[in-house]
């Protein structure tokens, strides 16, 4: 996408988001939309066209666009929370901490749930220009297996999680991303670690150096958008932060380049 198209598909998405057009409000029309935003008719329908893969804004017809969203599931009500009678520390040090939690699960008999508890963490997926993404080639001793991961870290105390997005991408792959925009929280496995991931995508990325991170260095390297299924299915990609970030940048389009 060149420069102005990139610009404009920026705009347009910044006004969704802000809600200036909410779930259901028509888009100006192309024509107006050409107007106010000094672009031709044809690399506005580029844009128009990756918001609408990107499940943003639906095609009513050739000059009609229609904000997505606002549907969701209605939400259970009358259900009683586990209740906490208090906690005590099992094993602390400067990376993990092992509780063990006083619970009563409603209608239940009360007992002692352990609990792993960790730090945030941020995950950024980058993507560029030609649908790539900047991943690692790295070898973790813990499941003893080689495999491709999105670059990330632990968010330090006060630290912005998008700061440490941002900061651990440079520093483990030599390439200083674009702004980074929050796109998902998750924890990855809720029933026994505390441990909150926050997963940011990135459009393209600035090369500014070597990495110094040399403990995280990895084979760094853009890997096709296309050939991530495959990876996936090869078991190739690591950690639950990898997979979440590049499942919801495939489940964003509806298309890719052959």
């Amino acid at each position: 996408m060149e420069p102005e198209a990139q610009k404009v598909y920026k705009t347009i998405r910044s006004w969704i988001e802000s809600a200036r057009y909410s779930p259901g409000d028509k888009l100006p029309t192309e024509q107006s939309l050409s107007a106010e935003l000094e672009i031709g008719r044809t690399a506005l329908r580029q844009v128009l066209s990756r918001l609408a893969d990107e499940h943003l804004i639906k095609s009513h017809d050739h000059s009609s666009y229609q904000v997505l969203g606002g549907e969701s599931a209605l939400t259970p009500t009358e259900m009683k929370p586990w209740k906490v009678h208090g906690s005590r520390h099992v094993y602390r040090n400067r990376w993990v901490n092992l509780d063990l939690v006083d619970v009563e699960p409603p209608g239940a008999e009360r007992f002692e749930h352990h609990v792993v508890r960790l730090f945030r963490a941020a995950i950024t997926a980058v993507i560029d220009d030609q649908d790539r993404v900047l991943m690692l080639w790295r070898y973790r001793f813990v499941p003893d297996q080689w495999g491709w991961e999105l670059p990330g870290g632990i968010v330090d105390p006060g630290e912005d999680a998008a700061t440490t997005a941002a900061r651990e991408t440079e520093e483990e792959t030599g390439w200083r991303p674009n702004p980074v925009e929050h796109v998902v929280s998750y924890q990855p496995m809720i029933g026994m670690v505390d441990s909150p991931h926050e997963i940011f995508v990135a459009r393209g990325a600035e090369k500014v150096g070597d990495p110094t991170d040399t403990e995280e260095v990895g084979e760094i390297a853009w890997i096709p958008l296309t050939g991530i299924p495959r990876l996936m299915s090869e078991g190739k990609l690591m950690g639950s932060g990898t997979l979440v970030a590049l499942l919801h940048i495939l489940a964003s389009r509806t298309s890719f380049p052959s």
